[in-house]
């Protein structure tokens, strides 16, 4: 369960980097991860069209590295430390979203058996999760552009947005052209979307969306993010774009790193 969990982690990361490429191009982008009572964390992204590779860095040195092939629809997460890596296959995430769904089910109704005020409150923490009963509808959040900030050497539009009237979340935007992108380049992050929509039908498409001014109520690619996540406020903003051409190896794994198990239970 805790590759599970690291997978997921990762999957957020990737999404949160989000970008693309043009034609044959590779896009590098850079970001700076800042969370309450937490080091700096740097994360960089190379994306092709049909490949994207997300790599996170601490401040004491290590490192997340997660792959995702479109045409295979296969996610691996890679441990440099310790010379393995996880696989998820779309197959994979069906299953499992078939056995969370299970498991919620069941867990709602042992949640019957208690009082009134524990069940409410055990359950609204389920549904800020995107997890429980409703869990397939994720909270609509509502933006509403508040003017303009700036974000290293980019001046970007900026838009609050609110949830059930509070606000929860700020999104500082530009135009996809401003930053050398087209529409068309986002392609593999909606890829990314569908592999994971049985597993998070609450969150996939609230994760891996990129404004353009209809559902998500923004336009534009997030050049820095503002949310509060288990009461703690992470704040990403973008530090580097820039294209160019990858090396195919950045997207294997390495020769000689062993398979584990989905579950972490040895590998296979």
């Amino acid at each position: 369960m805790r590759s599970i969990v690291k997978i997921l982690s990762c999957a957020v990361l990737v999404c949160a980097l989000g970008g693309a490429a043009q034609a044959a191009d590779g896009v590098l982008l850079v970001t700076r991860t800042t969370t309450t009572g937490s080091e700096a964390r740097t994360n960089q992204v190379q994306i092709e069209p049909k490949r994207m590779r997300a790599e996170s860095s601490g401040a004491t040195g290590e490192k997340m590295i997660v792959l995702f092939d479109g045409t295979k629809q296969v996610m691996r997460l890679i441990d440099n430390e310790k010379k393995t890596y996880t696989e998820m296959t779309k197959e994979d995430v069906d299953a499992l979203g078939g056995q969370m769904s299970a498991m919620m089910a069941q867990m709602e109704q042992q949640l019957k058996n208690l009082p009134p005020e524990q069940r409410a409150q055990i359950e609204a923490m389920m549904k800020g999760r995107g997890m429980g009963a409703g869990a397939a509808v994720a909270p609509k959040v509502q933006y509403k552009k508040v003017g303009t900030d700036t974000v290293g050497k980019w001046t970007c539009d900026k838009y609050e947005g609110y949830t059930d009237g509070k606000k929860t979340n700020e999104v500082c935007t530009m135009e996809p052209k401003a930053l050398g992108f087209t529409a068309s380049d986002f392609d593999i992050t909606r890829e990314l979307a569908a592999f994971f929509t049985k597993l998070m039908p609450a969150n996939a498409a609230q994760l891996f969306s990129i404004g353009t001014g209809g559902e998500q109520g923004f336009s534009g690619i997030p050049v820095k993010s503002v949310a509060t996540v288990g009461g703690r406020q992470v704040t990403t903003e973008v530090t580097e774009v820039s294209r160019q051409a990858f090396p195919d190896a950045i997207f294997q794994v390495p020769a000689g790193y062993q398979k584990q198990s989905l579950m972490g239970r040895g590998r296979k």
